[in-house]
Order: C-alpha cells, then structure tokens, then sequence
C-alpha cells in the first residue's frame, strides 16, 4: 500500500506542475496572439471587382458589402478599398436607392473611406446618369472599370474579386 501511496504522490505532483504549467503557457501564448493580431496586417492597398452576381444580384451585393466591411475591420482600418463597379455590378447603385439595407452598407463602408467607382461604359451601355444612381456624383464615374482595374493594380493596389 505505501508503494500505492509513493506513485500516487508524484505523480499528483507531476500532474500538477504540467497543469499549471500549461495554463501559464497557454495564457502567454493568448497574450502572444492577442498582441500579434493589433499588428499582424500591414497597411494594404485593395481594389475590388464589383460586375455583380447571377442570378441573386442582391444577395451577391451584400455578401460583398459584408466581406469589404470585414476586411476593413480584419485590418484595424489599415487599408485603402475601391470599388470598381461595372457591367451588372452598377445595379448595387440602382437598388439602393429604394433599397434602405443597400443604402445603408454602402453610406456605412463610404464612411470607412471606401470608394466607390462607376464605369462610364456601363453606364452608357445601361442609359443610365450619374443621378440615377444612389449617392453617386461625377467625379465617381470612371472611363472604363476593367482599364480601371488595370491602373489601380499599376498603381499597388491588390485585386481581389470574390
């Protein structure tokens, strides 16, 4: 019985140091990955590609709206996002103005500092006017989205197109 009571003792005690041991480190790598995660994103440059979603052109726009707001939140604000809206993309434009949830995550992400960019080709192509088009103002529209893609990839920004 005493052999019982010898074995039974360290290894308690052994046990126990692991345990504390191991809460300890735990705790030091919680305070690691929560120190890494305020500096873990470097300051981007992102240009998303926006020529909407077939055949639930809403449900796309506001998965799309989500991930842009998740972006700017994963990064603490460290980031610079346009959006280039072309071909079926510019309807994101046309719903919101009748669609307040639309409306509402755009004026959302234009107070982040996202902008937003309209293809003029688009637009004529549509027979559509800047005013058509929800909080959209002249100096938005841009010649041609995909040459707008092309100068902004030039310019360092990284394209993403989900």
């Amino acid at each position: 019985m005493s052999i019982r009571s010898n074995i039974a003792v360290p290894s308690a005690i052994l046990l126990l140091a692991c345990t504390t041991g191991a809460v300890s480190c735990f705790a030091q790598d919680r305070s690691a990955t929560a120190t890494a995660a305020v500096s873990y994103y470097t300051f981007q440059k992102v240009v998303y590609q926006n020529d909407g979603g077939w055949p639930d052109n809403r449900a796309y726009l506001q998965r799309l709206l989500h991930h842009i707001g998740a972006h700017i939140k994963a990064t603490d604000g460290q980031v610079e996002i346009r959006v280039v809206n072309f071909a079926a993309g510019v309807q994101l434009f046309v719903m919101a103005r009748n669609d307040a949830e639309l409306a509402k995550m755009i004026d959302d992400l234009h107070g982040k500092g996202v902008r937003f960019v309209i293809c003029r080709n688009t637009l004529e192509g549509m027979g559509l006017q800047p005013s058509d088009l929800y909080h959209v103002q002249q100096n938005d529209i841009v010649p041609s989205g995909v040459a707008e893609l092309a100068r902004l990839q030039g310019q360092g920004f990284v394209y993403i197109h989900p």
